[in-house]
């Protein structure tokens, strides 16, 4: 039987021939909370047009802007969602590597749900309440004193609350969610009182140590960036508070229940109008030198600003999006269109 050998140089030559191979298929990485709308949006291009239905990993905003972040070509994703803005030095390390033209696209907007089991009482809490629970160090009564968090259930925080353990399902460093669950929620609670809100103004390193800094002493669970497996545990633990998108409430609103903040519901209605205080923009990111050798890119950024995806009635909105007013919608989707070059 005729056996063909392939010789070493021939092997080397194949292989640097698929290296060569543009990549087909767009890769979207970045955060869990505009996972599932990135989801939609790429499942329903993949069914509408004649290009492969892209794939979107959830790494978590962090992660996925450092991926982003890390260089052009085949290897590196072409879209990075966020529930955050991308910082400064971000923009900084995508330079260092080359990546010099990124297109900023906001979609929408999102409330943050301090949830539990539909099984348990459903809590009413203040922002101070959330920063005297889940901050590492809290005041001792006296100004300008603080110590470790010695609150261990609700009731400690505020007499008429639950007697009931703290124990918050959270998101890791490298979230969005935590980074805005930081800066909105505890925060928010850090500067009501008044001699922390003064400190700002004297030492703004020492305020953002003190307002953004979670509790590790077990009272706050890092439970990674699958927000589905948080709502599964809070069914599991009904003494359990988890924190999320509200898309998720939305989609699980059988079996988990969102808490009031400051007297106001998280809902639909509350975000959209500001009256929620837990509320924060949601983008994706565009490394624009792959337009034009990644196919499709250009198409999928359209199908995403599209009123059909993002608009008022529009199936992101069914998927729990709150929808921007719409000279901001009109606003992003021209930079999407000309694929403007971010400004911070």
């Amino acid at each position: 039987m005729f056996k063909k050998t392939i010789t070493a140089a021939a092997l080397a030559a194949i292989c640097v021939a698929g290296a060569a191979q543009a990549r087909d298929q767009i890769r979207i990485v970045g955060s869990s909370t505009v996972f599932p709308f990135s989801t939609a949006v790429a499942e329903q291009f993949g069914k509408t047009s004649s290009f492969k239905t892209p794939v979107v990993e959830s790494t978590g905003s962090g992660g996925g802007l450092k991926l982003f972040c890390a260089g052009t070509g085949d290897q590196h994703p072409d879209i990075t969602n966020a529930s955050r803005r991308i910082k400064k030095s971000e923009v900084e390390k995508c330079a260092k590597n080359g990546i010099t033209n990124i297109t900023e696209v906001k979609i929408g907007y999102d409330g943050i749900a301090i949830a539990n089991s539909k099984k348990a009482v459903k809590f009413d809490l203040s922002l101070q309440d959330l920063f005297l629970a889940l901050a590492k160090n809290v005041p001792t009564g006296e100004a300008g004193k603080t110590q470790a968090n010695p609150n261990k259930t609700w009731k400690d925080v505020r007499s008429d609350l639950p007697n009931v353990k703290i124990e918050v399902l959270g998101p890791p460093p490298t979230s969005g969610t935590r980074d805005a669950f930081a800066e909105l929620a505890l925060e928010g609670g850090c500067k009501t009182i008044p001699w922390i809100k003064a400190l700002k103004k004297k030492d703004k390193q020492a305020y953002k140590a003190l307002c953004h800094t979670v509790r590790e002493d077990g009272a706050y669970i890092e439970a990674g960036e699958n927000d589905n497996l948080i709502v599964q545990k809070l069914v599991a633990n009904p003494n359990a508070l988890g924190i999320f998108g509200y898309s998720f409430l939305d989609q699980n609103a059988d079996k988990v229940q969102g808490s009031s903040i400051n007297g106001k519901d998280v809902t639909f209605e509350n975000i959209a109008s500001g009256d929620y205080p837990v509320s924060r923009a949601l983008y994706f990111y565009v490394k624009t030198a792959h337009i034009g050798k990644i196919p499709g890119m250009q198409e999928f950024v359209s199908e995403f600003t599209s009123n059909k995806a993002w608009g008022d009635e529009g199936y992101l909105a069914d998927k729990g999006l709150i929808p921007m007013p719409k000279s901001e919608r009109a606003k992003f989707s021209n930079d999407a269109k000309s694929m403007a070059n971010l400004s911070m």
